[in-house]
């Protein structure tokens, strides 16, 4: 390969970097967006807190269910039209839950919005495992910050839209359209992944491959602490430690912030130390904060902890995502196992805090988000290198695989 080109070739990579990040931050949003609304939402249906509670487990479980054809999509149509198409889903489907007259339909729209974030979901992290092959170091945390971001981004807007009291119906058609544009040009520009000829396509279903079980119960550790942290650092304050309702809310922004903040630095650790002493080092860092939050005498010191907690668990999941998409000849396959994984881990998290909080106390359930926490110190080897693992070759930029 001459200067010239491979000079082009890492240009046209650089710029394929930035593109799926923009599609990263974008699905982002989504969530962000949608998840300011869920109290019009839910006056607008006129349901109960019970009935919301069962409508939101409905996201999870589309996603669970549809996630293993992804890699399906992919190898029949290409890595960028299938995503193209699978984010167009996902932004135009935050429309469907502000239109829901009930609760059959929210269900049902929420059900369907999960299905378009699931496979969107593997479909991107599956390029993004490429795109960082092809970089030659880590970006995936920087890309799961940019969801991050985007996810706080949308979040802004959703405020902003429900202080100035703009129907949701509005607001979220305004916002997917603008989304959907923002998301499927970067889209059409991230690289374009196929399969060789001759490679079997991936099963419409599938059980998920024995590596992506060992990745997926690392990040398991890490959703789970992230699920109770997000739902329930605001409650804890209030009811433990009778902290203002203030405090109590920017507990829960803290942790957002540390989370997005330590994913987007998180790349420059990972090159450093790699995957396994950051992962390590970062469920230290984890339990400490679950002891921090444990032990509090008073709100500020309940705060810190769960800072803790989200710098320790921020990285934990791309390098889970990173891990799997570098296994065996399906990668796809296998992070779809390791996305259905968290998926499931983020549904049961709250749930399960809750279960028992009613049994035992809120303090003896965030004991538990510290003990799983011990499992990313334990866990933390199974996502370095091993041998067979898929790994960068020179020119694979130009080959017809991988095209930018």
């Amino acid at each position: 390969m001459t200067t010239y080109a491979a000079a082009r070739a890492r240009q046209r990579v650089k710029r394929a970097r930035y593109a799926i990040a923009v599609t990263f931050c974008a699905h982002g949003a989504v969530t962000g967006s949608f998840a300011t609304r869920i109290p019009w939402i839910q006056d607008h249906t006129a349901i109960s807190a019970g009935q919301l509670g069962l409508a939101l487990a409905f996201p999870a479980l589309g996603a669970s269910l549809t996630m293993p054809l992804a890699g399906r999509i992919m190898h029949r149509f290409g890595a960028r039209q299938a995503l193209s198409a699978l984010l167009a889903l996902w932004t135009l489907s935050l429309t469907l839950p502000s239109l829901a007259p009930g609760m059959l339909t929210l269900c049902g729209a929420l059900f369907l919005m999960g299905n378009a974030a699931g496979m969107s979901d593997v479909a991107m992290n599956a390029i993004g495992v490429e795109t960082e092959r092809e970089v030659g170091r880590s970006i995936m945390s920087s890309l799961h910050g940019m969801w991050s971001a985007g996810a706080l981004i949308g979040s802004v807007g959703g405020t902003f839209a429900a202080h100035l009291d703009v129907d949701a119906r509005v607001h979220h058609t305004i916002a997917a359209l603008v989304l959907t544009v923002i998301g499927v040009t970067a889209a059409e520009r991230v690289l374009d992944v196929r399969g060789t000829p001759d490679e079997e396509p991936p099963p419409r279903f599938a059980l998920p491959p024995k590596s992506a079980l060992v990745y997926g119960l690392v990040a398991f550790c890490a959703v789970f602490a992230e699920g109770a942290s997000l739902d329930w650092s605001a409650v804890y304050l209030r009811d433990e430690l009778h902290t203002s309702a203030g405090l109590a809310a920017a507990s829960t922004t803290a942790f957002a912030l540390t989370m997005a903040v330590a994913r987007l630095a998180g790349d420059r650790v990972v090159d450093r130390f790699g995957p396994v002493r950051t992962v390590r080092w970062s469920g230290i860092v984890a339990v400490l904060g679950g002891l921090l939050v444990v032990l509090a005498p008073d709100p500020y010191t309940a705060m810190a902890g769960f800072a803790c907690i989200g710098l320790g668990i921020a990285v934990v999941v791309p390098l889970a995502f990173a891990a799997a998409g570098r296994s065996g000849p399906n990668p796809s396959q296998a992070i779809a196992g390791v996305a259905t994984i968290t998926y499931t881990s983020g549904l049961i998290a709250p749930s399960a805090i809750g279960a028992v909080a009613d049994v035992t106390s809120l303090v003896f359930s965030f004991g538990l988000v510290t003990a799983l926490a011990c499992g990313l110190v334990v866990g933390a080897r199974v996502l370095g290198p091993r041998a067979g693992d898929r790994v960068k070759e020179p020119g694979d930029a130009l080959r017809s695989g991988s095209r930018p």
